[in-house]
């Protein structure tokens, strides 16, 4: 008998996001398993489609599953005051239909989301949950609070930190993010000796992430001497507001930025770069504590050598102790941690396809089945 797998989210794609796209991208290594997996979503945004082709084009991938976008006629978007009222109310309200229409009664399917109300709602009629949750919310802790004692619920958490704070549900597995080994290239790359970058937003959650505050460090004279920054991932207004900072610091030769860029070619830039970047702000709760950043495993995977704030989200990753940490809001911490790094070796193929996403659906699949 086939298996197969149900994933339904409040997420739309496609979506320059990294929650979308480890979203497409564990169902791809799934789908590459063998699990018939059906895509469930609402067409909340302009660029929101269910076109599969659409999805494999932005996400660089060729598997096929199916793909259902649900019409979302909530107000979420649409209006700009009270935005997380209304995002709460329409994910309330939209789950709740989508669940009443597409799968009332189901018990015999399994689901898998990462959205509260959708697990709620499921769970709540019985059906057969796998909840994914990767970070703390209010609305996450009722939720958690009301379906963590049912037998047909499991949990899946991104690190033990989250797995600490909803106190362990029995039936719940501790798994990271990985990384999709399939973009990487598979000749041996030149690498550029003491180039850093660093891949992701610029922003989270509508807070800085400590990149401005990056850029000024390489002011000094050990660091605009001796090491390169580029930095990947921002949109239009955030990369011209950066080039304004670098043209007024006088570090074009020094610092670079550029847009968001399709997974292959965001890939290359890592595999040619030397060392990989982590950096984010105390003033968000998941940042500090919860996160496991996609970025991570890409830079390990592509033997880059990893500088991270020191975080505990951070410490609570695979093979951290090959991290160099530096103090938030130091640059003499970060200057001595990206020089500590000669001390790291890159990790051993063996230790490299424990944190890939083949490895982490084989083990998603055999804690549902």
């Amino acid at each position: 008998m086939n298996k197969s797998i149900k994933y339904v989210t409040y997420q739309t794609f496609p979506a320059k996001t990294a929650n979308s796209l480890q979203t497409i991208s564990n169902i791809k290594y799934l789908v590459k398993n063998n699990i018939n997996v059906e895509l469930y979503f609402p067409l909340r945004e302009k660029q929101s489609s269910s076109d599969l082709q659409e999805l494999q084009n932005q996400y660089s991938f060729k598997e096929t599953f199916k793909v259902v976008g649900i019409t979302h006629k909530y107000l979420h978007g649409k209006i700009n005051f009270l935005k997380p009222f209304w995002y709460n109310l329409s994910h309330i309200l939209w789950s709740k239909n989508v669940v009443q229409n597409f799968f009332k009664h189901n018990t015999s399917d399994i689901f898998f989301t990462r959205s509260d109300w959708l697990a709620y709602y499921l769970a709540k009629q019985g059906s057969n949950v796998v909840f994914e949750v990767h970070q703390v919310s209010r609305v996450r802790n009722y939720v958690i609070s009301k379906i963590k004692i049912f037998k047909n619920v499991k949990f899946i958490f991104l690190n033990q930190e989250l797995s600490n704070y909803y106190l362990t549900p029995k039936q719940s597995l501790i798994l990271h993010n990985g990384v999709d080994t399939s973009l990487y290239s598979n000749s041996e790359l030149i690498k550029r000796e003491n180039h850093i970058i660093y891949l992701g937003k610029l922003s989270r959650f509508n807070q800085p992430r400590g990149i401005n505050q990056i850029i000024h460090w390489f002011n000094d004279f050990e660091l605009k001497e001796n090491y390169t920054l580029e930095i990947v991932g921002g949109n239009t207004s955030e990369v011209d507001e950066i080039n304004k900072l670098i043209q007024k610091l006088n570090l074009t030769s020094v610092v670079t930025v550029s847009k968001w860029l399709n997974r292959k070619e965001a890939i290359k830039r890592i595999e040619n770069s030397s060392i990989g970047l982590l950096v984010n702000s105390n003033l968000n709760t998941h940042s500090k504590y919860y996160t496991s950043p996609l970025k991570y495993f890409e830079y390990l995977y592509a033997k880059v050598k990893v500088v991270a704030v020191d975080f505990p989200s951070h410490r609570a990753l695979p093979f951290s102790t090959n991290i160099s940490f530096f103090d938030e809001n130091n640059k003499e911490s970060f200057i001595n941690a990206v020089k500590n790094l000669k001390e790291i070796k890159p990790l051993n193929i063996d230790d490299l396809n424990t944190v890939t996403l083949e490895k982490r659906a084989k083990k998603i699949i055999e804690f549902i089945f």
